[in-house]
């Protein structure tokens, strides 16, 4: 059972975009049992080093990435869908869409951001710029060590952006199309797009069809983001973060990443993305924004209120939909 009218997702979406801000993933289950992602990514470990061979051919490699592909994807949803059988058999649709909304908390990083984020300012003010840069590098790829202040708290804001669309709002877009399976088949995706979806010696082939469709996927959810993150603006920054998303985000490397990020530059008046490094090797990336690119630890806090009042506003969308398609039905 994979597919359910809007009337079901709707509520499904709505409803783990609530309780998510609210409980996140419980530590007591982590330890216990370990994270979804955690599960699919032992998969893509295990199919990257089954499939992935070094003699094997380019155009070998990427049909492998495909088949691949598709086994990570069809594993799980294999999965959610006997889940979803049984429980339809024995619960009523009601409590079924309640289940489905506390399964699909467990796909959205709306919480554990937020946390990951203040992190990064909170070490700065106690500990000062070595402990920040050790903060903000468990969640960029980037050269941390070489950041000075302004430079870490840019390299948060933009993981703050970024993950707003492919962490937040694209599983939560997912859901609301397709319900539970919808947010289990993206999250797929974007795990196998983070492992493998590299365009380093060994993953530049075999990743290629997750680093593609992962781009496809999630088109829809980073315009939303960035519409998210310019409604959510102070009324007097919205007309410079509209401005920075038409302007800058189309010029960004990657086809998604832009729109939330300049958007948040925007609205920050910041300039963020930029040249930066990766493995010792300098990106020379463009900048998202106008504004200064001296980022202060006040600027992070900031970032995080307009990060929470978007992903408010995003719930809101979310449950405004839900109930219309109820009064529709």
């Amino acid at each position: 059972m994979l597919f359910f009218p809007l009337v079901t997702t709707l509520p499904v979406a709505a409803l783990a975009a609530i309780l998510e801000s609210l409980w996140g993933y419980p530590a007591v289950l982590l330890e216990a049992i370990g994270h979804p992602v955690m599960w699919i990514g032992t998969l893509i470990d295990r199919l990257d080093t089954a499939l992935n061979l070094p003699e094997y051919s380019e155009r070998k490699r990427r049909w492998m990435g495909i088949l691949a592909l598709v086994v990570i994807v069809l594993v799980p949803l294999t999965v959610v869908s006997l889940v979803l059988q049984i429980g339809y058999a024995v619960l009523p649709p009601p409590v079924m869409i309640v289940v489905q909304g506390v399964l699909t908390t467990a796909l959205v990083a709306q919480k554990s951001l937020w946390t990951h984020v203040r992190a990064v300012g909170t070490a700065l003010r106690r500990e000062g710029l070595a402990a920040g840069r050790q903060a903000v590098a468990q969640i960029v790829g980037r050269d941390t060590r070489v950041l000075d202040e302004a430079g870490v708290v840019r390299a948060a804001l933009e993981s703050l952006a970024e993950n707003f669309s492919d962490g937040v709002v694209a599983p939560l877009v997912w859901a609301a199309l397709f319900g539970l399976p919808g947010a289990v088949f993206y999250k797929a995706v974007n795990t196998a797009d983070s492992m493998i979806g590299h365009l380093t010696p060994r993953h530049a082939a075999f990743g290629m069809a997750a680093a593609t469709v992962d781009d496809m996927i999630n088109l829809p959810a980073s315009r939303l983001a960035a519409l998210c993150l310019i409604w959510a603006a102070p009324a007097e920054r919205r007309a410079q973060a509209r401005a920075a998303v038409r302007r800058d985000a189309p010029g960004h490397r990657s086809p998604n990443a832009g729109w939330p990020e300049a958007a948040m530059a925007g609205a920050l008046g910041l300039r963020l993305a930029g040249p930066r490094q990766y493995g010792g090797t300098r990106v020379d990336d463009v900048w998202m924004g106008d504004g200064t690119p001296n980022a202060t630890v006040d600027d992070l806090d900031r970032g995080l209120v307009l990060y929470r009042r978007a992903c408010a506003l995003l719930s809101v969308l979310l449950l405004a939909a839900a109930v219309l398609s109820m009064i529709a039905l």
